[in-house]
């Protein structure tokens, strides 16, 4: 995809003003509930920041992905859960306030563990030059993460009323975005998107469903309730793919890198709700008191 003023300075203010509105969301009530909750963040957490890209880099490797192919799922499994990790799990009756959580804490690791991973694939893979997460862009990756996250934070504790009635389009305006820039992504590289999709098509699918069956296998292994578990499915399955598409485009300037995660943007909602739904059905039935018909 040829560089423009659109990606180069259109998609990273798009981005500002998503972690600005996320961070409308948030309080410091939100981090203060990791004391009451401990358990349930940390399975998150380490699944999130620890296991997936443990997993991913498993995934790569066995499937030998092209360098940037490969760099491009390392940077999907940084990503932070996804926004609307929180709507779904509303809709599944999952910790909601847990959930916002999360959220607010992935995004607040997130600033940090993205270059860390990424720079550590683009090395290992062999996918250097100009491609590395330099000083300078470091800081621009923590700059439209965190910053617009932190100022989000002081209106919501200024303003709240302005914070809630701005919640709504602040959400559609993501999703517009998401899906602009994943169709954009994909349109950018038309010409060999059949070819990608071949290679990463079945390392995001695959990439997808270990997280949603981590994230439920770790939550009943450590015996959370059913809420927490579906908050765990959802925080670690669904990922913000506009923050690794904005990086991919804006930051590392390649679309290549950019297809894993556009390709997973399309897939990660299908799989979350069969998964969500599948979950709270199970539960439905193992709570549900058997009917005597003698």
């Amino acid at each position: 995809m040829e560089d423009s003023a659109l990606i180069s300075t259109g998609l990273p203010i798009a981005l500002a003003i998503i972690m600005f509105g996320l961070g409308l969301s948030l309080t410091v009530a939100d981090f203060r509930r990791v004391v009451r909750t401990p358990k349930a963040v940390a399975v998150a957490l380490v699944l999130q920041v620890v296991v997936l890209p443990l997993v991913a880099f498993g995934l790569v490797t066995v499937f030998d992905l092209d360098p940037l192919l490969a760099v491009g799922v390392m940077l999907l499994a940084a990503s932070p859960g996804g926004t609307t990790a929180n709507l779904f799990s509303h809709l599944f009756r999952g910790d909601v306030a847990l959930n916002i959580t999360l959220t607010a804490i992935n995004s607040v690791l997130a600033a940090f563990s993205i270059p860390i991973i990424t720079n550590f694939a683009i090395s290992y893979f062999g996918a250097g030059g100009e491609l590395g997460l330099q000083l300078g862009k470091v800081l621009q990756v923590i700059a439209i993460v965190l910053v617009p996250v932190a100022v989000g934070m002081v209106v919501r504790h200024t303003s709240p009323d302005l914070a809630v009635g701005a919640d709504r389009p602040f959400r559609i305006f993501s999703i517009v975005v998401l899906v602009a820039v994943s169709v954009g992504g994909l349109l950018g590289e038309r010409e060999n998107l059949a070819d990608y999709l071949q290679q990463v098509g079945l390392v995001t699918a695959s990439f997808c469903l270990a997280s949603l069956s981590l994230g439920y296998g770790g939550a009943r292994l450590l015996r959370l309730d059913q809420r927490q578990a579906i908050v765990s499915v959802l925080e670690v399955g669904i990922h913000n793919t506009t923050v690794a598409l904005t990086i991919a485009l804006s930051v590392l300037d390649s679309a290549e890198v950019a297809i894993p995660s556009a390709v997973y943007s399309l897939i990660m909602y299908v799989f979350a709700t069969a998964f969500g739904y599948l979950i709270t059905r199970q539960h439905a039935r193992r709570t549900t008191p058997a009917v005597d018909h003698r």
